[in-house]
């Protein structure tokens, strides 16, 4: 995604069309002007739930302090880096624009992560956390492992085998017509954006997402946490487009 020079200096003016938002929708904006370039300005999208609705698996201090503040911030540096950004570009600072990226990955990272994280988790008293919420990813994930069970140690040894900060994630690859499932971990908060990649649902192992409540049981915060998946959610994922997953980013702008 930022792998490219050239590509990384238009990503942030680019990314509601390539990666935000559905074909369709793309085909009916305006071409792109140059000179008419602005920085998007991205909000913290809402909570589907209160913050304590996700206790006791995740208390109520870690998640207004993970929503609130860690991914608030992500937000405001994301804005900053994409408002100077605009700047760099309109006055042709070629150096500024190669020295901003690493910004822009980073927090637009945390920003993408974040808003999907939040969409897949609910409270473990509800329909939607219950893995009969989703029964065709439940089906392939049979298929791919065997059974639940064996996915279930898969990922938490995928989860454990981070080293410093990180997330793990259930991805849906589709090349072609063909489809399967991966277990895939993204260092600090690089997202998962690869081409013909969907992701169903992740699972932050940065230590904000935790330590207030398990320290460094991490092991403890892994196996709670799985009590609280949004299987519905990671259903409607798996069935549907990249452009699907990455509503909610759109609805953030």
């Amino acid at each position: 995604m930022f792998g490219s020079c050239v590509l990384s200096t238009f990503l942030p003016y680019l990314l509601p069309a390539l990666l935000l938002q559905s074909p369709a929708y793309a085909s009916e904006q305006l071409p792109f002007q140059f000179g008419a370039m602005s920085a998007p300005s991205y909000t913290l999208p809402p909570l589907p739930y209160a913050y304590d609705a996700l206790e006791p698996h995740i208390s109520k201090q870690i998640m207004e302090l993970h929503h609130g503040k860690h991914h608030q911030t992500y937000i405001t540096n994301l804005n900053a880096a994409l408002k100077t950004q605009v700047e760099a570009v309109h006055t042709s600072d070629i150096t500024s624009q190669v020295g901003l990226q690493a910004a822009i990955k980073f927090n637009a990272g945390g920003h993408i992560n974040h808003s999907l994280f939040w969409q897949n988790l609910a409270p473990a008293s509800s329909a939607e956390a219950k893995v009969s919420a989703a029964p065709e990813l439940i089906k392939q994930i049979k298929v791919t492992w065997g059974d639940e069970q064996a996915f279930y140690d898969a990922f938490k040894a995928t989860l454990l085998g981070i080293q410093g900060s990180g997330w793990g994630w259930l991805v849906k690859v589709e090349t072609g017509k063909e489809q399967r499932l991966t277990i895939v971990t993204t260092k600090d908060q690089d997202p998962v954006v690869g081409k013909g990649e969907v992701p169903i649902f992740g699972i932050d192992m940065w230590e904000h997402a935790y330590y207030l409540q398990y320290l460094n049981g991490k092991p403890a915060y892994v196996d709670n946490i799985w009590k609280v998946i949004n299987w519905k959610t990671a259903e409607e994922r798996f069935l549907g487009t990249r452009a699907d997953a990455f509503k909610v980013l759109r609805a953030s702008i």
